[in-house]
Parts: C-alpha cells; sequence; structure tokens
C-alpha cells in the first residue's frame, strides 16, 4: 500500500503511556524506561507541552525506539509531531486523513479501534498498528475474534487496563503488543518508583513470551 509504514520489529513491543507528565520530569523518566528495555513511548497530547516533552524524549532514545504522541486529533497535530522528532502516532479514533498525514511523514500510525468496522478501515487507511481499546472490555478472545478478518501481517495492541498480570492470558491468544497507562504512569510518579514498575513489566513480558 503506498505510503503505508510497517510497524518495527521491537524486541518486546510495549508503549509506555505517559499521560500528563511534564517538561521537566521527561528526561529523567524516559531514562528509566529505555534502561528497563521499553522500546516505544507515547506522551499524549493532554498532556502539559507535550511537544516539548517529546522532544526531549526522542533526543534521548536511541536509534529503533518509537517516540511519539497519543490522542492525535488533527493533521496539524501530526505535522507537529513530525517536527519535534516523533515517529509514532496514536490516536483514540479511526480518521483516514490523519493516518494518512502521518504514514506520508515516515511516521508508524496505531489509531484506536473497538469493532470489526472499524479495524478495517484503520486497516484500508494503511495504519501500521491497530490500539484496540479499552482492552480489558473486549479481552483477548474478543480482540482474537476480530483478528481473524484483519489482512495478515497486521499488528494488533491492547491497550486500555492491562497491566504484567494479563500478558499470559493474552499470549495465548497470539496477542503480544501492548500499551501500558496507569499500572504504569501516573502524574507525580518519581522515576525512582517508574523504574520499578517498568522492571515488573519487563520480566512479566519475558516470562509470557519467552525468547
Amino acid at each position: 500500500m503506498a505510503g503505508h509504514v510497517e510497524w518495527p520489529a521491537l524486541k518486546r513491543p510495549l508503549v509506555a503511556i505517559l499521560r500528563g507528565i511534564r517538561p521537566d520530569e521527561t528526561a529523567a523518566i524516559v531514562d528509566v524506561l529505555l534502561e528497563a528495555g521499553f522500546e516505544a513511548i507515547e506522551i499524549p497530547l493532554n498532556s502539559p507541552e507535550p511537544f516539548r516533552s517529546i522532544e526531549i524524549a526522542a533526543t534521548r532514545a536511541p536509534a529503533g525506539c518509537l517516540i511519539g504522541a497519543g490522542t492525535v486529533l488533527s493533521v496539524d497535530e501530526v505535522g507537529e509531531l513530525g517536527d519535534a522528532g516523533g515517529r509514532l502516532m496514536v490516536s483514540p479514533n479511526v480518521d483516514a486523513e490523519i493516518i494518512r498525514a502521518a504514514s506520508a511523514r515516515g511516521i508508524v500510525t496505531m489509531p484506536g479501534v473497538f469493532t470489526a468496522t472499524e479495524a478495517l478501515l484503520a486497516a484500508s487507511a494503511g495504519a501500521s498498528a491497530l490500539k484496540f481499546f479499552p482492552a480489558s472490555v473486549l479481552g483477548a478472545s474478543g480482540i482474537n475474534a476480530i483478528r481473524a478478518v484483519l489482512p495478515k501481517g497486521l499488528e494488533v495492541g491492547a491497550v486500555g487496563g492491562v497491566s504484567e498480570r494479563d500478558f499470559e492470558a493474552y499470549a495465548k491468544a497470539g496477542i503480544r503488543t501492548f500499551g501500558l497507562g496507569s499500572s504504569l504512569y501516573k502524574p507525580g510518579a518519581t522515576a525512582v518508583e517508574i523504574a520499578g514498575k517498568a522492571r515488573a513489566v519487563i520480566a512479566g513480558y519475558d516470562a509470557a513470551f519467552p525468547s
């Protein structure tokens, strides 16, 4: 598909969602996440000065990591994301124009879906991956049922109400990509606290998905 950007081959396809993080906190928290083994970080745009935080995170992450924005709702925001050095665009909905605008800039896209109709629309627009949200409502079996009608090879992620305690159940359904928000980060949490949670997530992931 023209303009399609593939989901990259990450050792652990875990997206750390830092909703509410401030620019002055970003460097320390991003550093501990990277050190723990995270390779993808999302800073939602309803955070304070999100593009500044994305820029800080992007300068600290090694090549191959995905740093980007969540809650992207306009083409203009896609432009700001690219200008800040972001390589990942996560949205709560399926907007073909936004997906195509991000793809045109070489940005990995992960729109939010809940139904087969939304998932197929996102796939037809060239999405790199799908964010099934809230995953806690659909469950591993619900997501897996919808995945049966999707194009083969399209990355499917579970986001919303997911923690390391759920990895084993999703692994049994063949789902290995996750976005972790409040189970990993809440506004005001310190880098030390996040480091401990991040290590637990990585340990849980490696136990559920042994290499």
